[in-house]
Parts: C-alpha cells; sequence; structure tokens
C-alpha cells in the first residue's frame, strides 16, 4: 500500500529494499472546470470563446551534481526524453492533462544513475503561460507518485492540496542520494518561473 506524503516530508526508497531498480515517477493534474454559464472562470480559460483554453502542463527532471545543474544533458523534458545514460526516460509530452491517472510519466533506473548524479528534481510548468495567460490556479489534483515497476506496487504519493494561483511552474519532489541509499522528499513549491530555462537557473 502506498505511503501518502504531506509537503516537506522523506521517505528512504532503498532502504531496506536494495532490490528496488526500476521506478515510474508518475505526474498527473486536471484543468478546473469551468461553470456552466461563463462567469470569471470562463472567460479565464475561453478567452471570449465558448471552449475552454487547453493548459499544456510538461514534466521535467533536473539532474543534478551536489544540487547543481552543470550542463545541459541533464534536462529531461519533452525535448530530450531521454538522459545520455539511459536511466532517467521521459513518456512523451501530454498538451492537455485530460483524463484520469498521470499525464506524463517518468522512469528511473537507479542502478543507472551515475555516482556524479546526487538529486533528480521533477518539476512541471505551463508551456508559454505568459502569452496564454495562464497559471496553476487553474489548475487541480496536482500530483506525484513512485511506483515499484518490478512489483507494478505504488509505493509513494504526494497530492498537492496548496493552491498555487499566480504560479507557473512547480516543483512537486526530489529523489536524492543519501548514505548510499535513495529518498524521496515531497516538495511542492510553486514558482513564478515562466518556462524550465528559468526553473534551471535557480540551480546553477
Amino acid at each position: 500500500m502506498a505511503i501518502t506524503l504531506q509537503k516537506g516530508q522523506r521517505i528512504d526508497l532503498t532502504k531496506g529494499n536494495a532490490s528496488l531498480s526500476k521506478v515510474m515517477v508518475g505526474l498527473g493534474w486536471d484543468p478546473v472546470q469551468a461553470k456552466s454559464g461563463g462567469g470569471l472562470l470562463g472567460s479565464l480559460f475561453g478567452g471570449g470563446s465558448s471552449s475552454n483554453a487547453n493548459i499544456d502542463c510538461d514534466a521535467s527532471v533536473l539532474m543534478l551534481e551536489n544540487d547543481k545543474f552543470t550542463r545541459k544533458e541533464n534536462l529531461v523534458y519533452f525535448g530530450n526524453l531521454k538522459s545520455n545514460c539511459g536511466s532517467v526516460q521521459h513518456s512523451g509530452d501530454n498538451l492537455t492533462g485530460a483524463g484520469d491517472g498521470d499525464d506524463e510519466q517518468v522512469t528511473v533506473d537507479l542502478q543507472k544513475v551515475p555516482a556524479n548524479i546526487t538529486k533528480l528534481v521533477f518539476v512541471v510548468n505551463i508551456y508559454n503561460c505568459v502569452a496564454r495567460k495562464q497559471d496553476f490556479g487553474m489548475i487541480q489534483n496536482a500530483f506525484i507518485r513512485l511506483v515499484n515497476l518490478s512489483s507494478q506496487e505504488e509505493m509513494v504519493k504526494f497530492n498537492l492540496t496548496e493552491k498555487h494561483s499566480g504560479k507557473t511552474s512547480l516543483i512537486l519532489g526530489e529523489m536524492y542520494r543519501h548514505n548510499g541509499e535513495w529518498k524521496f522528499a515531497a516538495i511542492g513549491d510553486g514558482t513564478t518561473d515562466t518556462s524550465i530555462s528559468e526553473v534551471v537557473r535557480r540551480y546553477s
């Protein structure tokens, strides 16, 4: 049974579970549904049209060396779906966030992560958010979850419950090495970074 984390909590992944190798990291979100009859949300989404504008959220992984982002190849996102070492692989872009379950998935092979990589940071940002005038106040039910791929068992889930109106990027969680073991931290911080390149600069 999965352990549900609250913001700021941490959990051991490999300690006591030495056989853990491949982890699927699922990230999900839903657009807030505009009430029928328009109103504020309707005008925000539709921009005067009858249909809601899609909110294109993108999941990315920053591979850090000693908490620093050191090379562009260490960013795994829709434009670079697989790390050079093969340890981190992105499932591809989901343009709408529609439907139940994971919207985007990342597979991490812990045994292949190079020794110099000490932390993996999982980020979701809104594509073209400035031009589209969109922020995470228009998103609900955001989560990150970890699944043991060998057993298909969901190990950890973190549901974001805070409101992130005005925020355009979310740092959902981190997988990191500590004393030779892998751990996961539930972060859940919103930022006003308007692109993944701005998020990367936080770690440079």
